[in-house]
């Protein structure tokens, strides 16, 4: 995701918590266009978590009041990063996302975005 403060130039900042599909995978492009609808131009909340080993920033980005990264979860727009999580109430979201075959969990056998990322 990318944040913008004020008149300064665009950050990239990785959710916390979770992995969305990349841009070229099934569900690429609709889990980054739920996290559009979500937060596009509206102002957000950044609460920085750590940095990852690109040196990007690893935050829970809060737009609206709805917390941007929880809500991929529901939505079958991203897993729960099992290395990162410590929300374990994101372990219910995703089981009731894949039982409802929401997103992602409708294709019949869909590859987590690090699995994705060994094979390419």
């Amino acid at each position: 995701m990318k944040v913008r403060c004020g008149d300064a130039p665009m950050a990239v900042v990785r959710l916390a918590e979770i992995d969305a599909p990349e841009k070229r995978q099934p569900f690429g492009q609709r889990s980054r266009q739920h996290l559009a609808g979500l937060c596009f131009q509206v102002t957000a909340n950044v609460q920085p978590v750590n940095r990852d080993r690109y040196g990007r920033t690893v935050a829970h980005v809060e737009c609206l009041g709805t917390d941007a990264g929880t809500a991929q979860v529901p939505a079958g727009m991203a897993w729960v990063f099992d290395r990162y999580a410590t929300d374990r109430s994101l372990y219910v979201e995703q089981d009731a996302a894949r039982a409802a075959k929401a997103g992602l969990w409708s294709d019949t056998e869909p590859v987590a975005p690090r699995d994705w990322r060994k094979v390419k």
